[in-house]
């Protein structure tokens, strides 16, 4: 198995240094850049596993920067966790909402940052089941990593790909927001449970350019499910 290789993407030279031992004795290799042009130039040059992407830049914003990632066809499924001073729920909010799959808040240690980042890249490796899942004209593939409504592909984020594919193989169930956490994140993760209601809006979006939303239902008081049933 091949080394897996993250960009870490902060201007502090402190920080980098001091993630750059321990994450080379995880197993990582390391990649650092000071700004976002920097990190564009490192992304050019080799896809990273996973990036580690600080808020406050001194040319593009952090969150700016993610959010120019996820459009990009080549980099739109690369992992991110944002590390950030910014601790208010809101701003945790914001990072998850423009495609972040982790927050970080500083300071932090080498130790917790590298356990999250194991845990981002288990739970956004690929799906060992490869079953098609079709309900109505809504189709999901997981071998191509692929959503399709008729003829049209859907475009969907990793975690949504995974809350959609969990649900797909459990339908009519109701779950509550821990156990989405736990069968989507995984249960060795701290994860907020307003995470996954950042996760269901944004699956449900892209369900509603084909009138598809309705599939994924808030059961009042308890959690979501996922049904065909009014």
């Amino acid at each position: 198995m091949s080394t897996q290789h993250i960009l870490i993407v902060e201007d502090e030279a402190p920080i980098r240094e001091m993630l750059y031992i321990p994450f080379t004795k995880a197993g990582f290799t390391l990649e650092e850049a000071a700004d976002v042009r920097q990190a564009q130039t490192a992304i050019f040059n080799r896809l990273p596993d996973l990036i580690l992407l600080d808020w406050m830049l001194p040319d593009v914003d952090g969150i700016e920067f993610a959010r120019q990632l996820r459009k990009n066809t080549q980099t739109e499924q690369i992992p991110i966790i944002i590390l950030t001073a910014r601790g208010e729920e809101t701003d945790k909010i914001r990072g998850l909402e423009v495609g972040a799959d982790d927050y970080v808040t500083k300071p932090f240690s080498p130790r917790e940052l590298i356990a999250r980042v194991k845990a981002v890249l288990r739970r956004t490796a690929p799906h060992n089941a490869t079953e098609q899942l079709i309900v109505d004209s809504l189709k999901l593939d997981p071998a191509e990593h692929r959503v399709t409504i008729g003829d049209h592909e859907i475009q969907i984020g990793p975690t949504e790909f995974r809350l959609l594919h969990f649900f797909m193989r459990h339908p009519e169930r109701v779950y509550s927001r821990n156990q989405v956490l736990d069968q989507v994140w995984g249960s060795n993760v701290y994860i907020e449970e307003r995470t996954v209601d950042v996760h269901i809006r944004r699956l449900r979006k892209a369900l509603s350019e084909h009138d598809y939303d309705h599939l994924v239902q808030t059961v009042r008081g308890v959690g979501y499910r996922f049904s065909t049933r009014n």
